[in-house]
C-alpha cells in the first residue's frame, strides 16, 4: 500500500547546497551589500561606483561626487569671460588624460588653443584635437556625435547658446560615455534650468587664484567659495613671493593714496611743540 504524502511547510524553504557558506540574516530594512553599494542617498556625494578623473586640486576633489570630474555625465562651467579660466581649471585633468595616451577634444573654443602653454604643462599637442564649428547647430551636432561615439578621453565644448532641451539630450547621451564631458557656458546661464548633474561657476581672484562656486552637485548643497591656487605655468618661476599677493600691494597703495589726500585737506601737522602765550596786562 502506497504511503500517504505528507507536506511539511518547514521543508519548503530552499536549502543551500552542501559546502556553500550560510547566508547572513538580513534585518528588516537592510539591503544586501552589493545593492547597498549601488544605492545613492541624497546626503551623499554621488556613488562609489562613479568613474572620475582627478581635478588636480585636492580641495575641489573632496567637494565633488566621487572625488573628481565625473564620467557618464555632463559638467557645466559657467564663467564671465570664455577662453581663459577653463584651461587653468581643467589643465591638470587634461595633463592626466594626455599622459595616458588618450585624446583631448575641444569643440569651437573662442580663442585658439595656446600650444606652447600646453607643452609647458606637459601636454603632448598631438593628443589635442581641435574642431572648429561655426554655427550653434553645428557645435551641438558635433558635440552630440562625439559623446555618442565615446571618442575622447576628455571633451570640452563651448555651447553658449544651448537650450534646456538640448542639454537634456546631451545628458542622456553622456550616460554611455566613459569620459568627462564639459560644457562651457556664460555666467548669465546661472539661473537657467539645466539637466547637467554638476554645475560650477568660476571667477578670477586677485592673488593668482580661481574662486569656484558649486551651483549644483549630486548631494548636499555647498555654500561659499572654493579657493584654488592657479599660477600660470609660464609665470610660476618668475613671480617673486612679494608678487604672490597682489591684493596686499593694492591695499597698501590705496592706503597711501588715502593718507596723502587727507594730508592735503587737513594740512601737515607742525613738528614743533605748541607754546603757551600769556597775555600782558
Amino acid at each position: 500500500m502506497a504511503s500517504l504524502l505528507h507536506w511539511d511547510d518547514e521543508n519548503d524553504t530552499e536549502r543551500p547546497p552542501l559546502g556553500a557558506p550560510a547566508r547572513a540574516e538580513l534585518q528588516p530594512g537592510e539591503l544586501p551589500a552589493a545593492v547597498q553599494a549601488a544605492v545613492w542617498r541624497g546626503d551623499q556625494l554621488g556613488t562609489p561606483t562613479t568613474r572620475v578623473v582627478l581635478t588636480g586640486f585636492p580641495d575641489l576633489d573632496k567637494e565633488l561626487p566621487g572625488g573628481g570630474w565625473p564620467a557618464h555625465a555632463l559638467t557645466e562651467l559657467l564663467q564671465p569671460q570664455p577662453g581663459v579660466m577653463e584651461w587653468r581649471l581643467l589643465g591638470p585633468a587634461i595633463r592626466d588624460v594626455a599622459s595616458q595616451g588618450k585624446h583631448v577634444i575641444v569643440v569651437s573654443p573662442p580663442k585658439h588653443p595656446h600650444l606652447p602653454g600646453l607643452r609647458q604643462q606637459g601636454v603632448d599637442e598631438r593628443l589635442l584635437v581641435w574642431i572648429q564649428a561655426e554655427t550653434p547647430a553645428e557645435r551641438l551636432w558635433v558635440t552630440e556625435q562625439l559623446v555618442k561615439a565615446n571618442a575622447a578621453g576628455l571633451l570640452i565644448s563651448w555651447l553658449p547658446q544651448a537650450r534646456q532641451e538640448q542639454i537634456r539630450r546631451l545628458q542622456v547621451c553622456a550616460h554611455s560615455c566613459n569620459s568627462p564631458v564639459f560644457l562651457c557656458r556664460p555666467a548669465t546661464a546661472e539661473h537657467e534650468p539645466s539637466a547637467a548633474p554638476l554645475r560650477l561657476q568660476v571667477r578670477h581672484a586677485p592673488d593668482w587664484e580661481l574662486h569656484v562656486h558649486l551651483l549644483k552637485r549630486k548631494g548636499g548643497t555647498h555654500d561659499g567659495l572654493i579657493k584654488l591656487p592657479s599660477v600660470p605655468a609660464s609665470l610660476d618661476s618668475l613671480i617673486t613671493p612679494r608678487l604672490m599677493k597682489p591684493s596686499a600691494l593694492i591695499a597698501a597703495r590705496q592706503k597711501r593714496a588715502v593718507d596723502t589726500s587727507l594730508s592735503h585737506v587737513l594740512g601737515r601737522p607742525s613738528s614743533r611743540p605748541p607754546t603757551l602765550r600769556v597775555p600782558t596786562p
